[in-house]
């Protein structure tokens, strides 16, 4: 049996109409800036007296007396209308001369930097976040040095778990501050500590600093009960640290 010439059509299926995608509306100041790019001042003050005709017209109907975008247009046209009076004579406007276009475009290119650093910053603090949960789950967390930033990742590893304290970490770190090992080797890095760690870590690694320079050679195990201490009554246990330094000064 021979197949038909031409072969029988289907039914095709009716093309569903494509959403356009939601457009930001333009910046009035830049419409305006793209429009006056190349006038002189005779055709900016032309243009200037165009935009307060029109918000004089708005200002006459209820529906449009509240035109942001149009008082926007007028403020730039009276802007740079300004800024040509200033100008030498026959000078046309160009953005980029505009030194309020500049500073924009500066402030911009700076908002972008600072979003591409706080990018890396969230992928380097939740790759250490994952290299430390799993010296964790190796049992070697206390072997390792804390390095810069490691107080972003312990935040970072407490909204993981749900905002629940992770005791290990917070004794790792406090032992490492009572130490001065990793990072806080540095004086300054001690100092900034104060506002980076709660007051139970902070408060644990104080007592824990003066109960190993009371009791030479003391086993960290043994003195877990500053933790507790810590972690129960920080103050208390922060004002214990500072009577304990007091009495060997």
């Amino acid at each position: 049996m021979t197949t038909p010439w031409p072969p029988p059509r289907t039914a095709r299926r009716p093309l569903l109409p494509r959403a356009a995608a939601p457009r930001e509306p333009a910046d009035p100041a830049r419409v305006v800036r793209r429009r006056a790019k190349g006038m002189d001042a005779g055709a900016v003050a032309a243009a200037l007296e165009d935009a307060r005709f029109d918000a004089r017209q708005n200002s006459r109907h209820e529906d449009l007396a509240d035109d942001v975008r149009g008082r926007a247009e007028l403020a730039e046209w009276e802007r740079i209308d300004q800024l040509l009076a200033a100008a030498p004579a026959g000078t046309v406007y160009d953005p980029d001369t505009d030194p309020v276009v500049q500073a924009e475009l500066a402030a911009e290119a700076a908002a972008a930097a600072d979003r591409e650093a706080a990018v890396r910053e969230a992928q380097r603090i939740a790759a250490r976040a994952d290299e430390l949960q799993a010296l964790r789950e190796l049992h070697t967390l206390e072997q390792t040095e804390p390095r810069d930033g490691d107080e972003a990742v312990r935040d970072e590893l407490t909204r993981r778990a749900g905002s629940y304290v992770q005791a290990d970490v917070d004794a790792w770190l406090a032992r490492a501050l009572a130490a001065h090992r990793g990072h806080y080797r540095d004086p300054a890095a001690r100092e900034a500590v104060a506002g980076l760690l709660p007051q139970p870590v902070l408060a644990h690694a104080a007592l824990l600093a003066e109960l190993l320079r009371r009791v030479l050679g003391a086993d960290v195990g043994q003195l877990a009960f500053a933790a507790r201490l810590a972690t129960s009554e920080p103050e208390a246990a922060g004002d214990l640290a500072a009577f304990l330094a007091r009495a060997r000064s």
